[in-house]
């Protein structure tokens, strides 16, 4: 069984084994590799060699560097077991040979030229166990492979001569990122790592995730951006560097590797002077992806993962590759005044008077309520927490929001109402350990890549069951053990006909519900009108799989429950959210580990956007804004008096526009015209507006109707704390300066702030987040030394410090410190098919792209794969329609239209159709309604009823050939190393009397 990769494993001692001669306590069956590094380093002690095992992976025995004498017998250290009594010899001759024989075997298969070699960085595994065993020759002719480079990938080279073979490719890919991409042909004459079972990336099913790269222990595998740019010596022409090469092979065998090491060790620690490696946070979903940035200059050389609480070494296309935005040729670099219908560049403090003039002219005229400030889910808590302070304390109004509005935020609500908290139960480490997944209305393997690779790995190892309830058969559902598709918009029948088979079939958890839960009676009344029979006419779903999905969770050795805007954006999404909580309160699936409810947040900050106040109704910590005290400790500590009454959300912004009773917007960071729903509703608002400011990074669709553009600097450019979808607070650290004048979002804030008639002094975010921490008891212990490097807190985090991983461990947030069962009542979707809307549309992002691409499109690799949006029609309604891929069609609602490619597919199925969200030109949210979410507000996204013209142009498939949703995977339980061991040529290195090395004495030099 595969191990964990969230959850650390238990090493507490338990027994001893012997190793030198020495006793030593361990964890009975923890990797004894692990044991013996352990050891080396306590007790400074020359290490074992390890090529092929990485801790994040566990063992995969391919390069046998780490032989060791167990019980008198030579084994490897990686694939051993610590067991009381084992007696370990580290040392001796025995050990000696064989370590170096299995290490030649490697050198065979690797040309060392270090010096000259992009990857010389103090990290090549290859290289520094040269020097480890103090390799001076080798005995075994590198022998180059009959196989070309492959650069056909957009974002990293793969060389077959500098391959050792080592599968450590392989493994992540099969069982890390569980892309099942990867292999090698281990009885080929002359083995290499394949792609799909062939020799070219290219058109494979590679998701360029970057795994692969990432524990790559020599330069077998490079990032293209690396390449020329990394070293002193690198970036010579192909004819001098091959030339330097063959000088280095030529002197090797008079001098040995001593001295030529020596030298490449020089010129890599000479690195350090231009190669900086700064931690960070992805900017893209909300798994909370940390890694280091390392650049040269304002060049990205790469991203590389390591400690990362949530991802470890893991990332996706996005996180790895995706960083084009930030060097673009079209960012923003100084402020823009509209001036007719274009704009004029403006010095800072034009700006400045412009936004002091017109934002205290309305508050005179009309009031603060005239104004409203949109906060930006991509911007840090900081910058959220003052957005939301210059509305209020400022200005003088509760009119902000973020986007958590157009997604989010019924999760919120049916969380709220039920468990109290409107986040994650758990981490990612709980998704990972639980016995069964339940995945309704999320795509997890393209929204949220690297926490769908932990579920994937726990089904394909570990045994846990997965269940995936959506429209669309994406790849979730192509590996889930049950897959069903309801009708749309009707989840929360479903979910309450499985909780009432349930209690009739006293299922249930009563003594969990007796303990902790309220309005149980109330509760079980209201799923009386959900029979089997009912919920299958509602849903389409047939009662043998409600049946078998009611057994399975009331079964199940914990059950997570996984949603997003699939759930979120209905009419009734909150109303399905709370039927979810209470099907997990039913279950007894809170309180524990490896349980609960997972609203899986889009963006990398909406989580945290929402948590610093950024709404219209409650402060930081979802303090409430009309309750009285709350109110008074914040305006006591601010020096104002603050508004009493709830503000305007998103949605009753542009209302309040079109009304006239909203004169000025400000939206930080947010592409409004593209992301709320009804665009053309939308747009007809903000071309009203007296004074609109937009902020941001590149010139937007918003910015078009703008006065006045500011200039913002990207994540890169400053400090902060991101909290990610499993509540965690994580530090950004600042990377490259802001591109010509932008500036950092709360520097921009408080520049407002302060012509506004603020005294703000803000020096660092730290003494922002230091203000929060004090007015807001959620967030009452975080502080950035508490959050340094790579550690984080999961919110609630007391004043200690201590934080909470798991939520719900002691009580849940209600003044009984009971959950509550809370009823609710189905209604129908606000918009149905009709004889001419005749098809339902749903829409979603691309594993490569993030919402439209403002910052993907940037980056020219993710171009190449997916250019183009484009609407997937099953092949029935094609064959009905007689189209085939790349025939243009127009895309109809009540709302709107878009001119869009088709592409056929059976993800799809009758007369449903999916539209990607990668296009600013022809966005969907031109087709979308204004109805939303009886509760929140969220835009029914999920429910537009369309037609569909066919046009008379036929283009090309908008999905090119290298696309890997056309390649083939090649599933295997990770490297398969037996098979290597079952070649007639392999034999357990330092069994033979062949394998004793004759070190060549070396030149003096």
């Amino acid at each position: 069984m595969k191990k964990l990769l969230n959850t650390p494993a238990d090493v507490a001692p338990n027994t001893h084994l012997s190793i030198d001669g020495l006793q030593v306590p361990v964890h009975s069956g923890e990797p004894l590799i692990d044991v013996l590094n352990l050891y080396a380093e306590t007790r400074s002690r020359k290490p074992i060699p390890q090529v092929c095992y990485l801790p994040q992976m566990g063992p995969i025995q391919t390069c046998d560097t780490c032989m060791v004498k167990v019980n008198g017998e030579l084994a490897r250290a990686c694939g051993t077991r610590a067991v009381a009594g084992m007696v370990v010899e580290t040392t001796g001759e025995a050990v000696d040979i064989a370590q170096r024989e299995a290490f030649d075997r490697i050198l065979q298969n690797h040309m060392l030229y270090c010096t000259v070699c992009d990857n010389n960085n103090q990290n090549c595994t290859v290289h520094n166990t040269t020097a480890l065993l103090d390799v001076k020759h080798q005995s075994r002719p590198y022998t180059p492979k009959p196989y070309p480079q492959d650069h056909s990938n957009p974002f990293y080279r793969y060389d077959p001569d500098q391959c050792i073979l080592c599968g450590r490719c392989v493994e992540s890919c099969q069982s890390v990122q569980v892309n099942e991409t990867l292999s090698i042909d281990w009885e080929s004459d002359h083995p290499r790592v394949l792609w799909d079972g062939g020799e070219k990336i290219d058109g494979s099913s590679c998701v360029s995730c970057g795994h692969c790269v990432t524990v790559c222990p020599c330069n077998a595998l490079m990032e293209k951006s690396m390449l020329g740019h990394a070293g002193y010596l690198t970036n010579l022409p192909g004819k001098v560097l091959d030339d330097m090469i063959d000088v280095v092979k030529a002197i090797e065998p008079p001098i040995g590797y001593g001295p030529i090491l020596a030298l490449s060790e020089i010129e890599s620690e000479m690195r350090h002077a231009r190669v900086k490696r700064t931690k960070t946070v992805c900017t893209y979903c909300a798994v909370g992806c940390s890694f280091e940035v390392w650049t040269r200059d304002r060049h990205i050389l790469k991203i590389e993962p390591s400690h990362g609480p949530a991802n470890g070494i893991s990332t996706c296309i996005k996180g790895k590759f995706a960083w084009g935005h930030i060097n673009a040729e079209d960012r923003l670099t100084k402020p823009l005044l509209r001036d007719g219908d274009t704009f004029r560049e403006i010095a800072w403090d034009e700006a400045l008077d412009i936004i002091e003039k017109k934002f205290k002219q309305v508050k005179q005229d009309h009031g603060p309520d005239a104004l409203a400030f949109i906060a930006s889910s991509k911007c840090t808590n900081e910058e959220s927490y003052l957005m939301q302070k210059l509305a209020r304390a400022v200005v003088g109004t509760n009119n902000v929001d973020n986007c958590a509005r157009y997604c989010q935020n019924p999760a919120t609500m049916g969380l709220q109402r039920t468990v109290g908290y409107g986040g994650d139960s758990g981490s990612i480490a709980d998704i990972e350990k639980a016995g069964l997944v339940l995945i309704v209305g999320a795509n997890p393997a393209e929204n949220h890549p690297v926490l769908a690779t932990r579920i994937k790995r726990s089904h394909k190892y570990r045994g846990q069951r997965l269940i995936v309830a959506d429209l669309r058969k994406h790849e979730m559902a192509e590996r889930a053990d049950i897959f069903f598709r309801p009708k749309p918009a009707t989840d929360a029948v479903w979910m309450n006909g499985v909780a009432r088979y349930i209690l009739d079939h006293k299922l249930h958890k009563p003594e969990f519900i007796d303990q902790w839960v309220n309005h149980f009676d109330a509760y079980a009344k209201s799923l009386e009108p959900y029979t089997l029979e009912y919920v299958e006419r509602i849903t389409g779903i047939s009662q043998d799989t409600l049946i078998t999905v009611a057994n399975e969770i009331a079964a199940a050795d914990g059950v997570c429950i996984l949603f997003a805007m699939g759930v979120t954006q209905h009419c009734g999404g909150s109303d399905t959210a709370t039927s979810l909580s209470n099907l997990l309160l039913l279950t007894g699936n809170y309180m524990r580990p490896g349980a609960g409810a997972y609203p899986l947040r889009g963006h990398n900050n909406v989580q945290g956007a929402s948590d610093l106040g950024s709404m219209p109704n409650v402060f930081s910590g979802y303090q409430k804004v009309d309750d009285e005290a709350v109110r008074a400790k914040f305006a006591a500590d601010w020096g104002v008096t603050l508004p009493t009454t709830t503000g305007k959300d998103n949605h009753q912004m542009i209302d309040a526009i079109l009304v006239g009773s909203l004169k000025v917007l400000y939206i930080k960071g947010e592409d409004t015209i593209t992301s709320d729903s009804n665009a053309n509703y939308v747009a007809s608002a903000l071309s009203k507006l007296e004074f609109f400011v937009v902020q941001d990074i590149n010139f937007s669709e918003t910015c078009r109707y703008a006065d006045l553009v500011l200039p913002a600097a990207a994540s890169l450019e400053k400090d902060g704390t991101f909290t990610s979808t499993e509540r965690r607070i994580q530090r950004i650290y600042k990377v490259f300066d802001p591109l010509g004048d932008s500036k950092a979002d709360w520097e921009i804030i408080q520049l407002i702030a302060n012509r506004l008639g603020a005294k703000w002094s803000y020096k660092h975010p730290s003494e922002i987040m230091d203000e929060v921490a004090r007015l807001t008891p959620l967030l009452a212990g975080v502080n950035y030394e508490r959050l340094e490097g790579f550690k984080s807190l999961q919110w609630p985090v007391a004043a200690d410090g201590k934080d909470s991983p798991l939520l719900f461990t002691e009580k849940f947030p209600f003044p009984d410190g009971k959950a509550r069962f809370f009823p609710v009542e189905y209604l129908e979707s606000c918009e149905e098919s009709s004889d001419v809307y005749d098809l339902h549309l749903n829409n979603g992002r691309l594993l490569e792209h993030f919402e439209q691409g403002s910052m993907t499109y940037r980056t020219p690799g993710i171009k190449e794969i997916t250019p183009n949006s484009f609407i997937e029609v099953s092949p029935e309604l094609a064959a009905e329609r007689g189209i085939t891929s790349g025939r243009y069609v127009q895309i109809a609602s009540q709302h709107g239209k878009v001119r869009v490619q088709v592409l056929v597919s059976s993800r799809v199925q009758g007369k449903q159709l999916y539209m990607t969200l990668n296009s600013v030109t022809e966005p969907v949210n031109k087709t979308t309604s204004s109805f939303t979410d009886r509760q929140t507000h969220t835009p029914a996204f999920k429910e537009t009823a369309v037609s569909m013209t066919v046009l008379p142009e036929q283009g090309e498939n908008p999905l090119p050939r290298r696309n890997f949703r056309y390649g083939t995977r090649t599933p295997q339980s990770g490297v398969e190393v037996e098979r290597k061991w079952a070649r007639p040529d392999y034999r357990l290195p330092g069994t033979s009397s062949a394998d004793k090395l004759v070190q060549i004495k070396s030149t003096t030099v």
